[in-house]
């Protein structure tokens, strides 16, 4: 037996198993992933005779819980009041549904904003579910659309000048820098090629003679600062800590033919302490006997946030776009019992989901507790 901390490069193996994991599993059995780190480090498959998540009942706070975010602003304009993380001015008030020391997830339906915000808190992390418009920031302009990732640095002064129509934004929070994943062996064009990223172009600015002002948010709470002029007054820069852009529709995710890939390998953002990944269209694993679809797994070091934007979610029953799952860590979770069957149907997903995976437990607001879905729990029966 090994007692050192080194990963095995042969693991042991008990009964019956089968040897490539996630592939020709022995029948009448189902695989649990039983893994450290998010899938990066030491790893043991279990092949059960049931399905982890064929509960009959869950007493206490680790239920799955389901939310649907679309509610959060339409149906409940009192959610403002119960999740005050800062901004509450009707043109631009974060609705906060999950927090911890590390990360805050937001609903954001912006309107014009007369003022401007900067955020000493932390990074701002922009997901558009909907909509579009302009952002002006002191690096100069950025339009925007849906699909978009807009990534602003702490410190960053700006405001959103929303089209017409609907406006659904997640907003990520990160109290540490978010940072791009090494590529490593994969090279520095895998997943997006750089050169598809996006920054802000300056533009003339409003500048006539009146009072402006800038909305600081610090540990949550807003100071504001007045200005006789335009506070976007700048006339050049240069550097490389900017805001920027990438559009999901540029990411190219990572595929096996032969093998389900771990979320890890969809990775599109690095904070302290949590990791943003990506799910888009990709065709479905061809090899006979390979799995399709997620494989169950324990939430052992993180807590697991899934934000479905687009398409169809074929490893969940009774999602729709704007709705968010969160499986906190200690109870298992996998595909619904449909899915599996279902994925022998298809050639490929066409789904667009955010996954946010933590590694401190997240606290869930009054305002979430608004839009829960309280049955989610007993959707695998």
């Amino acid at each position: 037996m090994r007692l050192s901390n080194e990963t095995p490069l042969f693991p042991l193996r008990q009964g019956t198993i089968t040897r490539q994991a996630h592939v020709n599993l022995p029948e009448g059995t189902f695989e649990e992933e039983f893994a450290r780190n998010g899938f990066f480090g030491k790893t043991t498959h279990l092949y059960r005779k049931h399905p982890v998540t064929a509960w009959t009942r869950i007493e206490g706070p680790l239920r799955p819980h389901s939310y649907d975010l679309n509610r959060l602003v339409s149906g409940n304009s009192n959610a403002i009041h119960v999740s005050m993380f800062g901004s509450v001015e009707p043109s631009f008030a974060p609705i906060c549904f999950l927090y911890n020391d590390d990360v805050a997830l937001h609903w954001v339906a912006p309107e014009t904003m007369e003022f401007f915000y900067r955020n000493a808190d932390g990074d701002d992390l922009y997901y558009i579910h909907a909509g579009g418009g302009c952002l002006e920031t002191v690096f100069g302009n950025l339009n925007y659309a849906k699909g978009d990732y807009l990534m602003l640095p702490r410190g960053t002064t700006y405001r959103f000048l929303p089209a017409e129509g609907e406006q659904r934004y997640l907003l990520i929070e990160s109290a540490g820098e978010i940072t791009i994943p090494d590529r490593n062996q994969l090279g520095p064009n895998a997943l997006f090629d750089p050169a598809m990223i996006d920054t802000p172009e300056l533009a003339p600015v409003d500048d006539q003679a009146r009072e402006w002002a800038i909305h600081i948010k610090r540990e949550n709470e807003i100071t504001k600062v007045f200005y006789p002029f335009n506070p976007l007054d700048v006339v050049g820069w240069k550097g490389d800590l900017t805001v920027w852009r990438i559009n999901v529709k540029d990411i190219r995710p990572i595929l096996s033919a032969r093998y389900h890939l771990p979320p890890s390998a969809h990775s599109t953002f690095m904070a302290h302490n949590f990791v943003v990944c990506s799910f888009l269209p990709r065709p479905f694993e061809e090899e006979e006997g390979a799995m399709r679809v997620p494989f169950y797994h324990a939430n052992i070091d993180y807590d697991e946030v899934l934000f479905y934007s687009d398409g169809h979610f074929f490893s969940r029953e009774g999602i729709g776009p704007g709705m968010l799952t969160w499986h906190p860590q200690g109870i298992h979770h996998g595909p619904h019992p449909k899915a599996i069957p279902a994925s022998r149907t298809k050639d490929r997903t066409d789904e667009v989901a955010i996954m946010v995976d933590t590694f401190r437990p997240l606290h869930a607001t009054p305002a979430a507790g608004l839009v829960e879905n309280a049955e989610y729990w007993a959707s695998w029966k």
